[in-house]
């Protein structure tokens, strides 16, 4: 009987931690596409500086959750967000309005489809 509420603990233990992960995750990918969407009105109005610190706001704060992010993520999602981050950051150098627009609009939809597949739902368990 021991040994069923000792798997027990450890089962709830892990559900606790995969629920705690996912609502930090979808806290800190909100606060990112806040960050991006917010670039995106400033560039609009060709704001490029404004534009360029806000990214880069977005992309720091992904650098310093990156090491949890490898560890809790799959690379290749984390790898996509870097890029995509790397890549808007470019196209706002260059003033490219229309693709830093194209691939702001992906970036966002990578981060909540990241969210998405964290979250603990039927479609995911199944």
């Amino acid at each position: 009987m021991k040994r069923i509420w000792i798997a027990l603990a450890i089962l709830l233990a892990i559900l606790a931690g995969t629920l705690a992960h996912s609502f930090y995750l979808a806290g800190f990918t909100r606060n990112l596409t806040v960050l991006l969407e917010q670039a995106e009105v400033h560039a609009e109005q060709e704001d490029w500086e404004t534009a360029a610190k806000l990214t880069q706001d977005a992309y720091d704060r992904w650098q310093k959750k990156d090491l949890y992010l490898h560890i809790t993520l799959r690379h290749d999602e984390t790898d996509a967000i870097h890029i995509g981050l790397q890549e808007v950051a470019e196209f706002i150098q260059c003033k490219e309005g229309g693709e830093y627009s194209a691939a702001n609009a992906r970036l966002i939809a990578n981060l909540e489809l990241m969210v998405e597949e964290e979250q603990l739902s039927l479609k995911n368990v199944l």
